[in-house]
């Protein structure tokens, strides 16, 4: 599974004003919502699966990195988006630092495959220490989305 199977272009956000966990996703979710990709009504519900499964265990991986991540039935394909924040937020990590990178999947109950796929493509991209220090980096969606396709064309990850 690559990046342009789930990334909204639409949906990136360069600039996140979050300081905490909540407002981080609700910004992200938000931005999904802006870009079409769920519906508005089904806000509130989406950003409530994903503060509980952030519950189990912080989806902080890591290096200022964080992949929310959440089943829902209103969806009926796996959608995502990427946010930077350039200050970092607060997002319980193990290692204690701010989370600058965000990647949000919500994908269909019924599609976890699609979702394990996604999960693994974006751990494995995220291992390439000048991809995620390029993304950190990035000032416009476009350079991101850039960034998503050099890394889909091989150009970054193993």
């Amino acid at each position: 599974m690559k990046f342009s199977d789930f990334v909204s272009v639409k949906a990136i956000r360069t600039s996140l004003a979050a300081k905490d966990k909540p407002s981080a996703i609700s910004e992200l979710v938000d931005s999904l919502a802006e870009a079409g990709e769920i519906q508005a009504s089904d806000r509130d519900d989406i950003i409530k699966a994903l503060l509980k499964r952030e519950e189990l265990g912080s989806t902080s991986i890591g290096r200022g990195i964080a992949v929310p991540h959440t089943k829902h039935p209103s969806v009926d394909r796996l959608v995502g988006t990427v946010g930077v924040s350039p200050a970092g937020v607060d997002f319980d990590s193990l290692d204690g630092d701010k989370v600058q990178l965000f990647f949000l999947l919500v994908s269909p109950p019924e599609r976890p495959g699609d979702h394990l796929r996604a999960l693994e493509n974006i751990s494995r991209q995220l291992r390439d220490d000048t991809f995620c220090r390029y993304l950190k980096q990035a000032k416009s969606a476009e350079e991101i989305l850039q960034l998503l396709v050099d890394a889909d064309n091989s150009h970054f990850g193993s």
